[in-house]
């Protein structure tokens, strides 16, 4: 009988007698996922695969604007077009928001898939929880029984689809004697309820290791990238800025900070002399945990387990004379400028130096896009400049290290703007009291995705959108077609497979990488 939620296209169609050839390969040293990859590769005009070592995937929480970035339609009415300008790339015909003109310079370096979209169901498509689960874990539907409030908690029985970046955890483990975890998540990850970034099925051993170096953020409903933290509900009243000032909306003069501080590892205490040893350590954590009845060892114990043992293999790492990718300390002056002395900046800087260190995925959030209200003061002022800056350093110093061959940068949102700004409430009144003014609201039919590295064909510009900027007229791609281009430069073949917890195989995606971005 087929389990609630589960597809029988999700499983590979295996019949016994190649259960049986497989069998025979595995005594050879042949498995299962290395027929299929082998397969895979034998595809008539499929491109290599595996270029990328690893992935840094920057999420633009809340959805960013396609008019604000890389679609914009200057030809369109005002109430389309916006209040922005465009500027001219180093591709020919093509212009991005004039608020990004470091990116726009260097734009024959990395492509722009603008026919990202959602074929869920209306109810699905157009709301934050519903669209990051999609994304996080490459898939085009939420699970059977699930709606955009339900799928941000746990909820028993629930067919959990694990993320891209646990399929990456389980596909393509790091090195051995890395000493680092597969995925990552930075810099403020724990208290963000993003759903669908669980290992689901696979188990807590393919869980990312969230990591939490930024300072707090006093700013109420707080965005951007600190120092230049905002609120979008921030008033216009000059009088009433943010500061120290008798009429000031919030006290924002304790909030400037963005230094990030080396990362808690869950008070794991030991002396130099026990560190010295990983081999010592594990073998008496084991002991420890294997003293426990297998049958009583709960799902939050086994999480546990898994979370301890990254504790421990982090703590190894940075005690045992090895760089540590945490300390920015350790970076020369203008490399830190290069970057951005602020949030995003040091985001990206600690992704390169765990990537150098051998982390497969590092997932950086980027918070503040979605701009329902007070978007183009928010965007000037703050969203565009700090992305231009930090993003740009940040290819930079991939490229001059020779790591962007070998890292895939994507970064996206998990759903795009309406096509038309409007007030969010006409006549309401924000957080701080004023009369909401004008932006764009949640879109699912369209949104950009940005690629850079790892083997991908720079200079591409990929789909085409209505003059409108909100539905796909060319070919357009979904979470799982994204999923797909991923494990392609990841080396993972499109009918590789996992197994869950109690054996039963998956296929790892229904999509199909972007043929166009593939060098």
């Amino acid at each position: 009988m087929r389990r609630a939620g589960c597809a029988t296209g999700d499983h590979p169609g295996i019949g016994r007698r190649k259960l049986l050839q497989v069998g025979a390969l595995s005594l050879l040293g042949t498995s299962l996922a290395d027929l299929l990859r082998l397969e895979s590769q034998a595809v008539a005009g499929v491109p290599r695969l595996g270029k990328a070592k690893s992935v840094v995937f920057i999420f633009q929480s809340g959805g960013p604007s396609q008019h604000e970035t890389f679609d914009p339609k200057p030809l369109a009415p005002a109430e389309i077009r916006g209040e922005y300008g465009t500027t001219q790339t180093s591709l020919p015909g093509v212009r991005f928001c004039e608020y990004l003109p470091r990116l726009a310079a260097r734009a024959n370096r990395f492509s722009v898939v603008r026919t990202m979209h959602h074929i869920a169901g209306r109810e699905f498509r157009n709301e934050h929880n519903s669209c990051t689960w999609l994304l996080q874990t490459g898939t085009t539907e939420l699970p059977a029984g699930d709606t955009n409030a339900s799928i941000v908690n746990p909820r028993p029985g629930r067919f959990e689809w694990p993320s891209i970046g646990s399929l990456l955890a389980h596909k393509v483990p790091p090195a051995a004697g890395c000493g680092l975890p597969a995925v990552l998540e930075l810099p403020r990850a724990n208290g963000m309820k993003y759903p669908g970034r669980g290992p689901g099925m696979l188990g807590p051993r393919y869980a990312r290791w969230g990591v939490d170096l930024a300072p707090a953020c006093k700013a109420p409903d707080a965005a951007g990238s600190c120092p230049n933290c905002f609120s979008h509900d921030d008033p216009n009243d000059p009088a009433r800025a943010a500061g120290k000032g008798p009429k000031a909306w919030w006290d924002n003069s304790t909030c400037r900070n963005a230094e990030y501080r080396l990362p808690d590892l869950g008070g794991v205490d030991l002396d130099w002399p026990q560190i010295q040893s990983r081999t010592a350590i594990m073998e008496r954590f084991d002991s420890q945990t294997r003293a426990l009845d297998q049958a009583e060892r709960s799902g939050r114990l086994l999480a546990w387990d898994a979370a301890r043992r990254q504790a421990m293999e982090l703590l190894v790492t940075m005690k045992s004379g090895k760089s540590n990718p945490f300390d920015l300390g350790q970076e020369p002056a203008r490399i830190r400028d290069l970057y951005g002395r602020e949030d995003w900046g040091n985001g990206f800087l600690v992704a390169r130096r765990l990537v150098e260190g051998g982390a497969r995925m590092v997932q950086v959030n980027l918070r503040g896009w979605d701009t329902h209200q007070n978007a183009f003061r928010d965007l000037k002022k703050h969203l565009l400049p700090s992305l231009d800056h930090c993003l740009s350093g940040f290819l930079d110093d991939l490229g001059q290290r020779g790591l962007l061959d070998e890292t895939l940068v994507v970064m996206c949102g998990e759903m795009g703007r309406t096509p038309r700004i409007s007030p969010i409430t006409p006549g309401g009144r924000n957080a701080s009291g004023e009369i909401f003014t004008p932006g764009r609201h949640h879109w699912g039919d369209v949104f950009p995705c940005f690629f850079a590295g790892g083997g991908i064909r720079p200079g591409m510009i990929v789909g085409e959108t209505d003059k409108q900027g909100g539905l796909p007229v060319s070919e357009a791609y979904t979470p799982a077609d994204l999923a797909a281009t991923i494990f392609h430069l990841m080396g993972v073949g499109p009918r590789a497979e996992f197994h869950d917890l109690e054996g039963r195989p998956y296929r790892l995606t229904q999509g199909e990488a972007i043929a166009q971005l593939l060098a």
